[in-house]
């Protein structure tokens, strides 16, 4: 008897539903940065492909500096400049920038992997062709940020203000977007892999809106974005 009632337990509940892989939006994975004692930064500047490894930059003044192809590994910045600071190819790993501000820094194919953003206040920022890995972009307000052809894998933007972010062509994979706020977004030909938009505090897409599959959006907001689908599909909307 007891062999007969398990079989019929087992057969119950292998008919029991499963929730679907497509029913959830897969997490994108954070960073988990841990700083070993830091150094502070006693230079001038910046060197091209210069190697910083385990360095603080304490408010340090980087702007106009020049470190393309610079390697910045168990780093932090601190309220340091960075205002026309030349960092193309740079590689950022395990490391956290706080409170760094400017305008113009140019970060072109550049690599940030491991990394955590915190209030950050720039302008201009160039990140094309930039490839982003378990990064966390928190508070503060980033105005023109340039992510074209960029790849973003498992990236978090949490809290903060992107002011006519640019994602033309770029892939997004596991990417959040939480308690944020779009401004004027360009998704224009963009590729996106399990996007989660449901949490966007304000949505405003200026272009690309035909590109949000792959994304997940709240039922409030396919309200907002009803009148831009129907745009895209030629229906009119009249009272």
């Amino acid at each position: 008897m007891a062999s007969s009632a398990s079989r019929t337990t087992r057969s119950t509940s292998s008919t029991r539903p499963t929730r679907s892989k497509k029913d959830t939006v897969a997490a994108a994975r954070r960073p988990d940065v841990r700083l070993p004692p830091l150094v502070p930064y006693d230079g001038e500047g910046l060197e091209p492909d210069g190697d910083y490894d385990g360095v603080r930059f304490d408010g340090t003044d980087l702007a106009d500096a020049s470190g393309p192809g610079a390697r910045f590994m168990d780093c932090a910045l601190d309220g340091c400049a960075l205002d026309r600071t030349e960092l193309t190819r740079a590689r950022f790993m395990d490391s956290v920038l706080t409170g760094v501000r400017g305008v113009g820094t140019d970060l072109a194919e550049a690599s940030l992997r491991d990394v955590e953003v915190v209030d950050a206040r720039l302008g201009g920022v160039q990140l094309h062709g930039a490839v982003l890995e378990r990064v966390v972009v928190r508070g503060g307000k980033i105005d023109y940020l340039n992510l074209r052809r960029a790849r973003l894998k498992d990236v978090v933007f949490e809290g903060c203000v992107l002011s006519e972010p640019d994602f033309g062509d770029a892939h997004l994979v596991r990417v959040e977007f939480r308690d944020c706020v779009l401004k004027r977004a360009d998704f224009s030909a963009v590729r996106m892999e399990s996007v989660d938009l449901r949490t966007v505090a304000e949505l405003d897409i200026a272009r690309g809106v035909e590109r949000l599959a792959g994304a997940v959006i709240s039922p409030a907001q396919l309200m907002e974005l009803a009148p831009a689908f129907a745009a895209q599909i030629g229906v009119r909307v009249e009272g």
